[in-house]
């Protein structure tokens, strides 16, 4: 459950109501159908839409007037690697820079882009953002995010270096799959099966949790520190049974019963829920959960669940699980042409 609409640093435009969604969001696709009717806006980069079931086809656009180009960078090859490092995971998207423009601040270019789904190219919506001097951030709508080849690569080194969090999956962090839950959220809950399945299908992933106790949830740190001292007492395996079981048990999470609720998810697991509970109020639990909170504001987390697939930030519960499947190899990929190539960053 969100307290806040957008993640900034999440690297992904992605739940933004619009014509092209925000944040790299998965909402691309009904935005885009809705959205036809009316005069195209400018909108916050978007995720490529969902992927349709008909064979892709050719997308013709008009060809672009030079004299539109105005700006000497970006180039157009530049502004392609970063879309396709955020779209290429989706053959049905197609897309052509139709203006790098000078503006009125010097080395500030205003970037737009023709973008339509081959599966029905008679719709085309545009896309407006500004490059900033640095030519490593853009500026879409109302915020500001990283621009480049690799965009989500600085949140990637973050999690690499910093999820320290109860972990599944494989050792490797080649295909590093984080998640932020809280335990009171009734959408973390429902996500769940959407990870165990995640899980079963990428054997070659490794799978983090970092709890993200919500303000409003009073329960929620209570159990995240739990967590904690489960973890600590019976290792990864015993947290991942004992979250299962509090998610089963989450509507014994109120101030009335949350106490007994995980001291009998705690006996369940064969843990004992005295220590365990004696954990929690100490400053094992407390400063478990501090470290992951400090980690969800350093990326600027703002709702949950979130999920983050080798640094590019997911709202896992606006994402069908086909597109999902198809975004993990693809951030694989690019971690694998970043190791060869390096950062080709303009301004580097």
């Amino acid at each position: 459950m969100s307290f806040s609409s957008r993640a900034r640093k999440s690297g992904d435009w992605f739940a933004h109501t619009a014509l092209l969604g925000s944040f790299f969001a998965i909402s691309f696709l009904s935005a885009f159908a809705q959205n036809q009717a009316q005069p195209p806006a400018q909108q916050e980069l978007p995720a490529a839409p969902a992927q349709a079931s008909a064979a892709p086809q050719a997308l013709t656009f008009a060809t672009p007037d030079p004299k539109n180009f105005t700006a000497d960078k970006p180039t157009s090859p530049e502004i392609n690697d970063f879309l396709k490092a955020t779209w290429g995971y989706n053959p049905d998207l197609g897309w052509q820079v139709e203006a790098v423009a000078k503006t009125p601040v010097p080395g500030i270019s205003k970037v737009t882009v023709a973008i339509g789904q081959k599966s029905n190219p008679a719709q085309v919506g545009q896309l407006v953002f500004f490059v900033l001097p640095d030519g490593r951030h853009i500026i879409s709508q109302d915020e500001i995010v990283p621009f480049g080849p690799h965009p989500f690569e600085e949140n990637r080194k973050i999690l690499e270096a910093e999820a320290a969090g109860p972990a599944r999956g494989s050792a490797s962090k080649a295909l590093l799959i984080v998640e932020f839950a809280d335990f009171q959220c009734p959408h973390c809950k429902d996500a769940q099966p959407t990870i165990d399945r995640m899980v079963k299908e990428f054997p070659n992933a490794r799978f983090v949790y970092e709890s993200f106790p919500l303000p409003q949830h009073s329960e929620a740190p209570k159990a995240a520190a739990y967590g904690v001292c489960v973890q600590k007492a019976g290792g990864d395996a015993a947290f991942f049974k004992y979250a299962d079981q509090v998610f089963a048990n989450q509507a014994g999470l109120t101030p009335e019963q949350s106490d007994q609720t995980l001291k009998d998810v705690v006996t369940k697991i064969g843990l004992d829920p005295a220590k365990i509970t004696a954990c929690s109020t100490s400053s094992v639990g407390v400063d478990g959960v501090k470290a992951s909170l400090d980690l969800a504001h350093k990326l600027e987390v703002r709702e949950t669940p979130f999920l983050y697939v080798n640094g590019r930030g997911l709202p896992i519960g606006g994402i069908q699980y086909d597109q999902l499947k198809s975004i993990a190899p693809h951030e694989a990929l690019g971690r694998k042409r970043l190791r060869k190539a390096g950062s080709q960053v303009w301004g580097a």
